[in-house]
Order: structure tokens, then C-alpha cells, then sequence
């Protein structure tokens, strides 16, 4: 297979998303500014792992299962922002105070939503961590699970280490170097796949492969895989920055966009490769992109590491902030960063990755069924008798059902 065009597509494709990325209007643009937070969020640790899983478990017909995953999380996605346009710019995480149409049972729903998310941001740093520890040992000769783990094990103390000294004001610098490395990394493996299936078809080599699972275990398994389409929500907790209209279209956008990079990213690598084909593991990204092209796997692992450990600390920061404001000040941050760490750690020691990946999927499962029954709750409260406010209801009422049965029956790949 001639490497030229490979290398060519890989360069053009990398480079020009950097070049965009920099270009001034850009760069100014508000919109975008609000755009880039969620939409890193979305993509960040879901690109690397969803791909093989989906490919491996469902064959040909992985770009199926991609297209549920994100409808599920557009249609979470609504329930939020209509939260936030009922809130309007007053919008908190204290139990919804400034809402318009507050009550009661209003505050109690948004104050437990917010310990589930405080909880899912936990294990949602074990997840980041967890992978930037595989990525970084396969860097190694001989990587391992325990390699792994003690990577993560350092990497927690670290992060903690910042916490209880000085904050996190200087690891939160690399975020916006992450964002782009890691944008750049998915348009030039894109880039890649599309050279790589123009030379399969030429060849009349394009793959296809049948799913190894269905019915129940096939939805227990999207259930468990929520996490690799979450991050949307982080365009709730912007208001400081931005206007409630302009965190609704930041997140319309995030997911418009993810959307997108994620159904040409399945639908290449549903013809690329074969169920059954490679090991499935929480890198076998690499494995399968080393097929195509050498230059894929290095530029994987760097972007894996920036992405996870900005995510890892911004996570970590948002946790600890929430639980403050949670306690009243009872707890302070670098208490929540200790309390982070331990959780973190066990889960480490003690679980694998992709079971860490259900765990997360599970928790941030029950905090979008708890906005999703606060929609419920404030759309009923406003109901009007038409016939759109009763189809609203009626869908609120459905995703928070749909959220609370992906948070008690999700599973891991390995479960399956």
C-alpha cells in the first residue's frame, strides 16, 4: 500500500484543523469560545475507546449503535438546555435558586442532581486517569495492567499534589493546547480512514462483519457507554461567561459537531475492519490505526495523554467547587480532592478500565435522569393543556425513565 497519499492526508488534514483552529476571527468568536469547552468534553475520551468496542461488538452495523448513543445524548442535551432557559442567566447549582418557577420539590431534585454529578465527576477522573495510564504505557516496551495502574497512581498524586498547593491555575493552562493537539489528532485519523477506504474499495476489499450481540445485552452494553457521549452539560455551568442563549447553542453545537466526527468515524471504521479482527482493550485505537499508517499511533498516544489529563483536572476542580458550595463550606475543596483521590485509587486497584467506563456512564446516567425529571417538573409546573407542553412532559417524563433503567442496568463490555 503505497504511503505517500496516506502520509499526505494525515499531514494536510492535521495541519489545516491547527490553521483553523488559530485563525484570528475564529479564535474571537464567542461562540465558539463556548463551543470548544463542551465539545472537547464529548470527544475527548469517547473518540479513543467507542470505535474498536462498537466495531468489535456490532460489526458493519457499529455507525447503528453511534447513531442511538448520540440521538440519546441530543435528547438528554434537550432536557438540559430547556433547564437552562427556564433558569435563564441566573442559573446555579444551588438547588436551582433564581428559577423562576422555584418550589420545593424543585430545590430538593436540583440538589440531589447535584451530588450525582459531584459523584460522577469522581469516577469520571478515575476514567480520564485510568486511561491516560494505559496510553502512557504502551510507550513502554512491555506494557501491563499493573504498569498501568501505578502511572495512574502517580498521575493521582500529582493532580492531588496541585490541589492542596498552589490549584490547579497552572495545569489548567494546557486545556487549550489539549483541545487543539487533540482536534487536530482526530482530523488527520479521519483523514486516514477516508484514503484508507478509498483504497479498499478500489482494491474491492471493504469489510463487513455481523454483530456478536443483540437485544437486551446489546442495550445493557449502550447503557454502560453513555459516559463516551457525556460532556454537553458542562454548557450549564458557563453562566459566568455566558448567557443562557448562548450556553443553549454552545451545546447545540458541541453535539451537532461530535455528531457528526463520531458517525463518520464509525461508518469508516465499520468498513475498515472486522469484528473479531483485533484485541479488543482500552488501546486497541492504536493496534487498529497502526495498520493504516506509523505516523497514527505516536500522535494517538500524545493526544490521549493531554486530553485525559485536562479533563482529569478540570473534572477534579469542578468536583471539588461543587461539594463546597454543596456543604455550604463544610467541605472544602482539597477536602473533596483527598476524598476524590481515595475513591479514585480503589477503583483502580480494583476494577478495570472498561468497568470503570460503566461506572461512570452509570453515575452521569442518574444525574441526566434527574435533569431530565427537573425539565418534568418546571415544564409541568408552566403546563398549559396544548398539545406541545403534553408532548414535552411526555418526553421529559420518558428520559428520566430511560436514565434511571441506563444508571441500574448498565454493564461493562467485559460483562458482556
Amino acid at each position: 500500500m503505497p504511503t505517500d497519499p496516506m502520509t499526505m492526508a494525515i499531514a494536510v488534514a492535521g495541519l489545516g484543523m491547527v490553521g483553523l483552529l488559530v485563525w484570528p476571527r475564529l479564535r474571537r468568536a464567542r461562540l465558539w469560545h463556548a463551543t470548544i469547552t463542551p465539545l472537547a468534553s464529548i470527544i475527548g475520551s469517547g473518540f479513543l475507546i467507542l470505535g474498536p468496542i462498537l466495531t468489535d461488538r456490532f460489526g458493519s452495523y457499529g455507525i447503528v449503535a453511534m447513531v442511538v448513543l448520540c440521538a440519546v445524548g441530543y435528547a438528554f442535551g434537550w432536557a438540559i438546555r430547556y433547564n437552562i432557559a427556564r433558569i435563564g442567566d441566573d442559573d446555579g447549582t444551588k438547588a436551582g435558586e433564581g428559577a423562576p418557577d422555584d418550589t420545593a420539590a424543585l430545590r430538593r431534585v436540583e440538589r440531589i442532581s447535584s451530588w450525582a454529578l459531584a459523584f460522577a465527576y469522581v469516577i469520571s477522573v478515575t476514567y480520564y486517569l485510568n486511561l491516560f495510564g494505559s496510553f502512557f504505557a504502551r510507550i513502554f516496551p512491555h506494557p501491563s495492567d499493573s504498569l498501568s495502574r501505578i502511572i495512574t497512581t502517580v498521575i493521582y498524586g500529582i493532580i492531588l499534589a496541585a490541589g492542596l498547593t498552589r490549584g490547579f491555575s497552572l495545569l489548567e493552562r494546557v486545556e487549550q493546547i489539549s483541545v487543539s493537539l487533540q482536534l487536530a489528532t482526530i482530523t488527520a485519523l479521519l483523514a486516514a480512514l477516508c484514503v484508507y477506504g478509498v483504497q479498499e474499495y478500489s482494491d474491492g476489499t471493504l469489510h463487513y462483519s455481523s454483530a456478536v450481540i443483540g437485544g437486551l445485552p446489546a442495550l445493557q452494553l449502550m447503557f454502560g457507554f453513555i459516559i463516551t457521549v457525556q460532556g454537553f452539560e458542562t454548557s450549564r455551568y458557563l453562566r459566568r461567561e455566558y448567557s443562557a442563549a448562548d450556553r443553549q447553542h454552545s451545546m447545540k453545537m458541541a453535539q451537532w459537531i461530535s455528531t457528526a466526527i463520531y458517525l463518520v468515524y464509525a461508518g469508516l471504521l465499520a468498513i475498515s475492519f472486522e469484528s473479531g479482527s483485533f484485541t479488543l482493550k482500552e488501546t486497541a485505537i492504536i493496534d487498529m490505526m497502526a495498520k493504516i499508517s506509523a505516523v497514527l499511533g505516536p500522535l494517538l498516544i500524545l493526544a490521549a495523554l493531554a486530553a485525559q489529563f485536562s479533563a482529569a483536572v478540570a473534572d477534579t476542580g469542578g468536583s471539588g467547587g461543587l461539594v463546597e458550595e454543596l456543604t455550604e463550606g463544610r467541605v472544602s475543596p482539597k477536602g473533596a480532592y483527598v476524598g476524590l483521590a481515595v475513591i479514585g485509587l480503589g477503583l483502580t486497584w480494583s476494577s478495570s478500565v472498561f468497568q470503570i467506563v460503566s461506572y461512570a456512564s452509570r453515575a452521569f446516567a442518574l444525574y441526566y435522569a434527574l435533569q431530565s425529571g427537573l425539565a418534568f417538573l418546571r415544564a409541568r409546573h408552566t403546563h398549559d393543556g396544548s398539545g406541545q407542553n403534553t408532548l414535552r412532559l411526555a418526553g421529559f417524563a420518558a428520559l428520566a425513565l430511560l436514565g434511571l433503567a441506563a444508571a441500574v442496568f448498565g454493564r461493562s463490555v467485559e460483562g458482556g
